[in-house]
């Protein structure tokens, strides 16, 4: 049998996934993060990206969305809590699509009643939104 760590991928309003894994990989602050079983112990904050889970025993990998939050890797265990997570079959490109526009046309018109921040933020995440969608047309 394969060397297994447990993962669990939950947001504010379900679990998104739990089960044991052969690696996982999602985006660091500091960049790209690749967890195999008996990891050292991490907390880190996570930025917007896919979460790619390689499932014990299937060829296909889970892939769920993430719109930031924290990882805590224990050596028998995997925990993202994310800001907002949504699972890789449910991403809508066209509604991605449609926040990036809406973002960006936020930020460039220079308007005082608009949080620039905020603005970034959601710029950031639909375009992390519609690379995870990318990337989850290319592994089928």
């Amino acid at each position: 049998m394969a060397h297994t760590i447990h993962v669990d991928v939950v947001s504010a309003e379900e679990s998104i996934f739990s089960g044991e894994a052969e690696f996982v990989a999602l985006p660091g602050e500091s960049g790209e993060l690749g967890i195999y079983p008996k990891h050292t112990p991490l907390i880190t904050r996570i930025k917007p990206g896919a979460v790619r889970i390689k499932i014990a025993g299937q060829s296909e990998d889970e892939f769920v969305f993430v719109a930031g939050g924290i990882l805590e890797v224990q050596p028998d265990a995997v925990t993202v809590l994310a800001d907002t997570a949504i699972r890789g079959h449910d991403l809508d490109e066209a509604k991605a699509a449609e926040a990036k526009k809406l973002a960006e046309e936020a930020l460039v018109n220079r308007d005082a009643g608009i949080d620039y921040a905020q603005a970034q933020a959601e710029l950031a995440s639909a375009i992390a939104q519609l690379a995870a969608i990318q990337k989850l047309r290319s592994k089928r």
